[in-house]
């Protein structure tokens, strides 16, 4: 059932390529902070290194936690028929946003709005059977986030959000309401 490598497989990439969500887990104190993450945002690069854009949104969790050395889990599981779960542990990595080697990864469209790349060292890929995963159809992305991008990226308010949610120099004192 379950088992783990030090990288990614060919089987587990195309896994990968085929889900619709994932979750990703971050830790650098007390809270363990854990996010679902859609949109074909996702990149495998190589058997023990992949990128995901970092959409402006909610929160700046992950990126706090990888600032301040935390660890992150990616986890992707399968609705479909076929059960599985691939988590992938990982050493995070914030990349600039105006990064043309990142950029050239994803369509010109899915960049604005976007606050960094995330580029994930993996160290370890565990699978597991995911048995007890239901089955879900899934119906569609939610457009709200990017539509926003493409609204407001020109006008510079996307900016303007990202600047006010950026994570802070010191982090003793960086607190969520």
């Amino acid at each position: 059932m379950g088992s783990q490598s030090r990288s990614l497989n060919e089987d587990d990439k195309a896994f990968i390529s085929e889900q619709k969500i994932f979750f990703i887990a971050s830790c650098s104190g007390k809270e363990v902070n854990l996010s679902p993450r859609g949109y074909d945002c996702f990149r495998v690069t190589g058997d023990n290194e992949a990128i995901f854009l970092d959409y402006a949104g909610s929160g700046n969790r992950t990126a706090r936690d990888i600032e301040n050395d935390g660890e992150v889990t990616v986890v992707f599981c399968s609705f479909g028929p076929k059960p599985q779960i691939l988590r992938l542990f990982c050493k995070g990595e914030t990349i600039d946003r105006s990064d043309e080697a990142c950029r050239n990864l994803f369509p010109s469209d899915d960049l604005r709005g976007m606050r960094r790349f995330v580029k994930l060292h993996i160290y370890c890929v565990e699978h597991s059977c995911g048995m007890s995963v239901p089955l879900y159809e899934f119906k569609e992305e939610r457009k709200t986030i990017k539509e926003w991008c493409a609204r407001d990226a020109d006008n510079g308010k996307v900016d303007e959000y990202i600047a006010d949610h950026a994570i802070p120099a010191d982090l003793s004192e960086y607190r969520w309401n």
